[in-house]
């Protein structure tokens, strides 16, 4: 029976590749099966017709969407078909995909110095600059977060606040941008306050509109991240429930039965279809985002229980990268199910974020000491960015051409010397 649902478990997880040879199974370092696992299975694969009967809301002013209801059984319909086609584009797309000209090779990496600094973003009390998104439609674009409870939105073209959003009752935990072609941009953030809000932005006007306040869950905010179709939001709460978010009309479309444990961190998978949750006892989840069914449960395999903070999938979608302790990291093989490689950071380094450059070539690593840098596979050490002390937060630029970090109230900006 256990050989039976470990060959579902890597079925499951294997949806997520293309074309890719399954090496010869190994067992998780630690693998957990929960007892409704396999009914939950069966009955989400045969029931994908779920349907939310909710009213979209219209208009320009921001909208107070507060989700009391009990957990949803699955995904609608339209969404399930949106996530499948979003899954085969990338899938086919990336296994084509080479890096493009120009982007940043492990030489220039090693090369990165310390090139702008904005100073003196957010108040002063309380202060600190708690996260940190990049545009890509607009490179020289960024949305931080802070303890101030405020949203920025900053233009480093002219070096000016463009947006200076206010809302939360708490600090913000996690920002980021919706961008896609033929709508308006979204700026999005949650927070300690346990609610999410949603600007929709204006370039040529520079004008921001709120558009919702999501009020679903009962616990802080701790992960937030636009799924690939661009047409879902997702969060993770302290509640220990996940939820999605339709990003059209604002309402919630899935929140997931209550886990065992709270969820202190989430990444979505490049391809839209895993979900993995970290928890404050060690242990990473993942699901199935059609389903809602729990694929597996992974832990390094000794140590004492420390919070999973920060979760990052490689853009080719074969690794997943976690904290192993407080200051180590692990990368995991989803195709051998296992941890290949651990990363010392040193006693003293405390992680606080590790982030997948979008060539899969680069894994960051912000913590208490700044940052590092690492190749991927070979985890050779490329670069050390310790200007400024401690980073809450990191991002990898355009191109990789650069690497931008958060510490106090400063955005700081590491690239080629010129």
């Amino acid at each position: 029976m256990l050989s039976m649902l470990k060959t579902r478990l890597v079925a499951l997880l294997h949806v997520s590749f293309v074309n890719v040879t399954q090496p010869e199974s190994t067992p998780f370092h630690r693998f957990v099966l929960y007892p409704n696992t396999d009914s939950r299975f069966l009955r989400a694969l045969s029931n994908v017709q779920a349907t939310m009967g909710i009213a979209p809301s219209t208009g320009a002013e921001d909208v107070e969407m507060v989700g009391e209801a009990a957990p949803e059984e699955g995904l609608p319909a339209v969404v399930l078909s949106q996530i499948d086609e979003t899954h085969q584009t990338l899938s086919a797309a990336r296994k084509k995909r080479k890096t493009s000209p120009g982007y940043s090779s492990p030489a220039d990496v090693k090369t990165f110095t310390a090139t702008h600094t904005i100073p003196s973003l957010h108040s002063s009390s309380p202060s600190g600059i708690t996260s940190l998104a990049l545009s890509r439609a607009s490179p020289s674009q960024f949305l931080t977060g802070g303890n101030d409870k405020i949203v920025q939105l900053y233009d480093r073209s002219s070096d000016k606040v463009l947006a200076s959003l206010k809302g939360h009752t708490k600090k913000i935990n996690h920002v980021t941008f919706r961008e896609r072609e033929g709508d308006p941009t979204l700026l999005i953030s949650a927070g300690a306050d346990k609610i999410a809000k949603i600007w929709s932005y204006d370039a040529a006007s520079q004008e921001c509109i709120p558009k919702s306040t999501l009020r679903n869950h009962k616990g802080e905010l701790t992960g937030l991240a636009t799924h690939p179709t661009s047409t879902i939001l997702a969060l993770s709460s302290t509640d220990k429930t996940y939820s999605f978010h339709d990003l059209t009309n604002f309402t919630q479309i899935f929140r997931s039965q209550p886990s065992e444990e709270s969820f202190t961190s989430l990444s979505i998978h490049p391809d839209g279809t895993l979900l993995a949750l970290g928890t404050p006892t060690s242990t990473i989840q993942i699901y199935d985002v059609r389903t809602g069914a729990i694929a597996a449960a992974l832990s390094p395999p000794d140590g004492t229980p420390f919070t999973v903070n920060t979760l990052s999938f490689s853009e080719n979608g074969y690794h997943l990268a976690s904290p192993d302790s407080l200051s180590s990291i692990s990368v995991w093989d989803l195709r051998k199910q296992k941890i290949t490689s651990t990363i010392a950071l040193g006693d003293g380094f405390k992680v606080n974020k590790v982030v997948y450059d979008l060539s899969a070539q680069f894994l960051g690593v912000a913590g208490n000491l700044g940052a590092r840098v690492f190749a991927h596979k070979s985890w050779d050490e490329l670069v050390r960015l310790e200007e400024g002390g401690e980073l809450a937060d990191l991002a990898f630029g355009d191109q990789g051409m650069e690497i931008w970090g958060v510490t106090g109230r400063e955005v700081r900006i590491w690239g080629r010397p010129t």
